[in-house]
């Protein structure tokens, strides 16, 4: 009579024998000086392209297996990089490409050797990187209209290759004109998010945890990230080549409780506005912009969170600037786009060049215009205000609410009042608000107190705002068509204030005012707030009360 183990034992032996297997490849990955890897926890997205680089008969034979082809880049894995039939590979491979080795274990290479099955099947071998050529690229502006159509892609797309899931993904988020795409593992649900104008939309949350991962692992290698370092963050960068334009794309990885977190920012030429008229200036505050920024010296800055559009912005100041004869020198962290007949440079910490000594090298380089990505302490604003009294034009942003909050953050940083008031030329405060959809936007109705107090509003706004204007104007919500994804808006514009350093101004900051002083005075000086700015482009029909208050709070004396 044979005794057999109950089932949960043979379980917990089966598990404790791969561990074993798994602690035995750590163990030989730390001898041999290479990476580990787990081709079953992990589940490494192994590519045809790749496999065919090395016969079946081959790998079995000398238990090593390709995983990823990435341009020049080959990802291998590999039991015993000492065994000679497995050494023999590897240098025939190292002729050709640049390999990358990492230790498995041979259940791993198991796993990954079962993918040799699709090797023939010619019709069914994908690319080693991301590539999307026009007519693919309109192929999914045409089927994909709303966020519910990229879903139902993704949800009905069946294929064994993670790069073919991934490309639908960027070529969804391109399709919908979306700046972000975010990756997130939950306890339950992993998650895609895109960022369509400002905003995060669910895409798909059914992703099962071995998708996911794959999904993980092929944007770490198209991102030159490592692939063995799960609890630390990582930045890297890939780019998609089209016919007519490169878009870069930035990844961001970092741990969290299930799993790593990936954001995507999508940087598209296209997207960029560096025409200083398409911002979205009214023709008062335009004037003043071109005024300023034509001045030989002086500190401008623009202020606002993260994604408010503030390089944006500068870039075109840069460009109505740039001129033959006009040497202009930038210093980023990172350069997101790039422009002619500018030198742009980027920070980089393993260098030691930061914004500080990157601007203090600049500087004798004998600029005409320089623009400082941002100030964030008071040696890089010291150089910055000091700069700008030598002679120089100097651009940078700062993280502030609103303009008037530059003066006190500054000081804040260590500026002294007799620098920072004749220094400073112009503070520009900014946000991005939604547009409506032209084609589906529908009128408010708007009632008769509402309508007497949005002309006690007009009247008072400074005699620069022409009021003739908005004598006819409308009110209008957002609706829901396949032209905006059913989302209501279509693109962004931005909604500025500025707060004008004049000699009032300056005397004023000689004398450490506080916030609200400083507000009193420029509204005294007919500063006219983003808030305000913003009801404008209301009542020109060019977005909504609610996407103002969003951004701005409640308009109080509409309520």
């Amino acid at each position: 009579m044979t005794f057999t183990p109950p089932k949960n034992i043979e379980e917990e032996l089966k598990k404790q024998r791969r561990e074993a297997e798994e602690a035995d490849a750590v163990r030989r990955a730390k001898q041999n000086k290479l990476p580990y890897i787990n081709l079953i926890s992990t589940k490494a997205p192994t590519e045809i392209k790749a496999m065919a680089t090395i016969k079946e008969s081959d790998a079995r034979n000398a238990f090593i297996s390709p995983l990823q082809l990435i341009r020049k880049k080959l990802i291998v894995a590999v039991y015993d990089p000492n065994l000679e039939s497995a050494k023999q590979i590897i240098e025939n491979l190292k002729k050709k490409y640049e390999v990358e080795l990492f230790v498995c274990s041979k259940t791993g290479l198991e796993h990954a050797w079962n993918y040799y099955e699709y090797v023939k099947e010619e019709s069914k071998e994908i690319s080693g990187k991301i590539a999307i050529d026009e007519k693919n690229l309109k192929n999914f502006q045409t089927e994909i209209k709303s966020l519910a159509d990229l879903n139902e892609a993704i949800k009905n797309f069946k294929s064994p290759y993670t790069s073919q899931i991934l490309e639908i993904i960027l070529a969804g988020a391109m399709a919908l004109k979306a700046s972000d795409i975010h990756l997130e593992p939950a306890d339950k649900k992993n998650i895609i998010r895109l960022r369509i104008d400002g905003l995060l939309h669910t895409v798909y949350e059914e992703f099962p945890k071995i998708v996911y991962e794959s999904i993980v692992m092929r944007i770490k290698l198209l991102s030159n990230l490592k692939l063995n370092i799960h609890n630390q963050p990582q930045d890297g960068r890939f780019t998609i080549d089209l016919e007519n334009r490169n878009i870069e794309i930035r990844t961001s990885v970092i741990p969290s409780e299930y799993g790593e977190t990936i954001v995507l920012r999508l940087l598209d030429p296209l997207a960029l506005k560096t025409n200083l008229e398409e911002l979205g200036w009214r023709d008062d505050d335009l004037l003043i912009i071109k005024k300023e920024i034509q001045k030989p010296n002086g500190l401008i800055l623009n202020t606002g969170p993260t994604g408010s559009g503030k390089t944006t912005t500068l870039y075109a100041f840069l460009r109505y600037l740039s001129k033959p004869e006009i040497k202009i020198i930038t210093i980023e962290d990172p350069i997101e786009y790039h422009l002619d007949g500018i030198s742009q440079t980027q920070v980089n910490a393993d260098a030691n060049y930061n914004f500080a000594s990157g601007l203090r090298s600049i500087l004798r380089q004998d600029p005409d215009i320089v623009l400082v990505g941002e100030i964030r302490d008071k040696e890089t604003a010291d150089i910055a205000l000091n700069a700008s009294l030598t002679g120089h034009l100097v651009l940078s942003t700062l993280h502030t609410n609103d303009a008037v909050g530059a003066i006190p953050r500054l000081l804040d940083l260590g500026a002294k009042n007799q620098v920072l008031g004749p220094a400073l030329s112009l503070i520009i405060a900014q946000r991005l608000v939604r547009l409506l959809c032209v084609k589906c936007k529908k009128e408010k109705n708007i009632s008769s107190s509402e309508k007497e107090k949005i002309k006690k509003f007009l009247e008072n706004l400074p005699e620069r705002v022409n009021k003739n204007n908005f004598t006819d104007f409308k009110i209008f919500e957002p609706g829901a068509c396949d032209e905006c994804a059913r989302l209501g808006y279509r693109d962004r514009i931005s909604i500025f204030e500025l707060f004008i350093v004049n000699e009032i101004m300056e005397q004023a900051i000689y004398k450490n005012p506080t916030e609200i002083e400083l507000k009193d005075l420029s509204a005294k000086q007919g500063m006219v707030t983003m808030q305000e700015d913003g009801i404008l482009k209301v009542l020109k029909g060019l977005t909504s009360l609610s996407e103002i208050e969003r951004l701005t709070g409640p308009i109080k004396w509409l309520q």
